[in-house]
């Protein structure tokens, strides 16, 4: 900022483990987007390393972060980021055609992962023909399109009411127990991140916890 520098983060030093349910907590201020942005390769460091299958993203050019992070990450965003004048399953074709997946292939998966979150009804829905709800679960069905390893969800329940972000959380949870899939979520809620085995807390751009849940809300069990 000018002649100031400013630290968004510093002394970090983590390791999240695969099919680990991760929840990144801190109020506004505390460097959550920016590890949320490291974390999914939308931003490399300025000094240390991050690995990524091993791979150091502070080294990759763009094209090949660009790559590394549609096959291995998949986003849901707090306002459900969805191209307006597309179809649910357009929208959620996308990132297939991206990486130019077989058409047939594409469609299939496509209408696999919408009825992996109860869309299969929905298909053909614009984004204001849905509901905040759906628009959401479009939103993770896009996340699922290319199968990451990872789902990495920023505020994902934000825009909703109380009773769908609970809906929206039983299939991340689900994504992660039944799915074996790697589930961040990154909040300033503590309701939200009980649902989540593991619990990181930032301040002022440094980790001041990490610890165990041990008791996480539990779904469908």
């Amino acid at each position: 900022m000018g002649e100031v520098q400013t630290c968004a983060l510093k002394n970090i030093n983590l390791d999240i483990s695969p099919n680990e349910f991760t929840a990144i907590i801190g109020p506004s201020g505390s460097g959550k987007s920016t590890m949320m942005n490291l974390l999914g390769c939308l931003d490399k460091p300025s000094r240390g390393n991050i690995l990524l299958n091993s791979k150091n993203i502070a080294e990759m050019n763009e094209s090949d972060l660009s790559v590394l992070r549609g096959k291995t990450i998949g986003f849901v965003f707090q306002q459900y980021n969805l191209i307006p004048g597309m179809s649910a399953l357009e929208n959620v074709l996308l990132p297939l055609e991206i990486q130019e997946i077989d058409d047939d292939k594409a469609l299939e998966r496509a209408n696999e992962v919408l009825g992996m979150v109860g869309l299969s009804d929905k298909v053909n829905n614009m984004p204001y023909q849905l509901s905040g709800g759906q628009q959401q679960r479009v939103s993770i069905a896009r996340s699922l399109a290319c199968d990451p390893d990872i789902i990495l969800a920023d505020e994902p329940t934000g825009a909703l009411d109380s009773r769908t972000g609970r809906d929206v959380m039983d299939i991340l949870y689900n994504l992660w127990k039944e799915e074996d899939k790697t589930v961040i979520i990154v909040t300033h809620d503590m309701n939200l991140a009980q649902y989540a085995k593991r619990h990181i807390v930032l301040k002022d751009g440094m980790i001041v916890r990490d610890v165990t849940n041990e008791n996480p809300i539990e779904i469908g069990i």
